[in-house]
């Protein structure tokens, strides 16, 4: 399933975190900031459909629309821990992963995914996401001391606050341009489409009348 729906949208998320500082998305952020084209990837790290994505076509994306300055791509927590009870633990290391640079944030990110099956069971999975995380370049004793500061936590509950806000209900969604894309596709292709057709329009120039 993909994209089951479309929705127009004020962009929320990106207004209201605007006010916080010059870039509060920066570390969880890839792409050129100018970029013609922004995506907000709303997600779950406990998700299976949102590892899916993470491994089998994020990474073609970002080679096609985000290393070519097409795409600035931004990650958007929204845990579903109705469902997925560690989701929240796993959002905050990644929040405190990000808090030593973007590099570890996504380093960070991608590693949650690949050993999503290593924690994601676990009754208490603390620990086991620390060590995936120090695997990743995370400094331990600062991401611990940003753990029990708790402001990791409310950060992740704000994302996912505005994410619900802006009509996300699962995941992983994506907010790209005023409209909102439920699912996740087993190929780059309908991403690719959707992508190029929205860099094109908003790329496009205004021809001149014939003299």
């Amino acid at each position: 399933m993909y994209f089951g729906r479309v929705k127009s949208l004020f962009p929320v998320i990106l207004t209201v975190l605007a006010l916080q500082g010059d870039d509060p998305l920066e570390a969880r952020s890839k792409g050129r900031p100018d970029a013609p084209v922004t995506v907000y990837e709303m997600a779950d790290f406990q998700c299976p459909a949102c590892r899916l994505f993470t491994v089998t076509v994020l990474p073609t994306i970002e080679r096609e629309f985000v290393q070519t300055g097409k795409v600035r791509w931004v990650f958007i927590n929204l845990p579903l821990t109705s469902i997925h009870p560690n989701a929240m633990a796993a959002a905050e290391v990644a929040m405190c992963a990000g808090r030593q640079g973007g590099e570890r944030f996504w380093r960070t990110h991608d590693a949650l995914y690949q050993h999503q099956d290593d924690w994601a069971k676990l009754a208490q999975p603390r620990d086991q996401l620390i060590a995936i995380a120090q695997r990743a370049g995370v400094d331990r004793g600062k991401l611990v001391a940003c753990l029990n500061g708790g402001e990791a936590r409310k950060e992740v509950e704000v994302d996912a606050q505005r994410a619900t806000r802006s009509g996300a209900r699962a995941t992983p969604s994506f907010y790209i341009e005023g409209g909102l894309l439920e699912g996740a596709p087993y190929t780059p292709d309908p991403m690719r489409h959707v992508l190029d057709s929205i860099y094109a329009v908003r790329t496009r120039t205004t021809p001149h009348p014939p003299q």
